[in-house]
């Protein structure tokens, strides 16, 4: 199984986003969108994972979740990675909080203890709101830095569980779904 554990927006903060960001869709560069049910935050991915190891995340997510009280988050600012001129990734921003930053390390130091490989790479919160094929030129994105410098997004919303998240790759793209959610403590 492919697995990730990820924060999942609540579908009313889901669907301000998609509203917010139909200019970058409507600008028909070539980016395979994401639909909003699918919009999450990846905090950890792990890759493919076998059945007998998924009992071991679980008890490490629900050890960090017992240990974190819910949270607000903020969703602010649109950008791209790794360059809006050639991107690969377009994404809306989280402001990295003192809560998500040590959610983030919690789950890293218990993963990297079962066995998961530690993200060497700066954290920096995102949802993922669409796929550039890497195929396409930085000329095909032309255009593409004016629309992202015109959009404004201020939003938010609390985080109350910790989920294990499976992907299920196709040839129109990934779907996800929840394998298990870990309740935060109090939440």
């Amino acid at each position: 199984m492919r697995l990730f554990v990820a924060l999942n927006l609540p579908k009313k903060e889901r669907a301000r986003v998609y509203r917010a960001s139909a200019a970058l869709r409507d600008a028909k560069l070539p980016i395979r969108w994401i639909g909003p049910d699918n919009y999450h935050m990846t905090l950890k991915f792990l890759g493919e994972v076998h059945q007998d190891r998924v009992t071991a995340i679980e008890e490490i997510m629900h050890k960090v979740a017992d240990s974190t009280g819910p949270f607000d988050v903020s969703l602010r600012g649109f950008g791209a990675f790794p360059t809006i001129r050639k991107p690969r990734v377009v994404w809306i921003g989280i402001v990295a909080s003192a809560e998500l930053r040590c959610l983030k390390q919690d789950l890293e130091w218990g993963l990297a203890d079962a066995g998961f490989e530690a993200e060497t790479r700066a954290f920096h919160p995102h949802v993922t709101l669409g796929r550039a094929d890497p195929k396409f030129s930085a000329g095909h994105f032309r255009g593409f830095d004016d629309i992202i410098a015109e959009l404004t997004y201020e939003g938010g919303a609390q985080i109350r569980t910790l989920d294990l998240m499976r992907s299920h790759l196709s040839r129109d793209g990934a779907r996800y779904s929840v394998v298990t959610s870990a309740r935060l403590a109090g939440g």
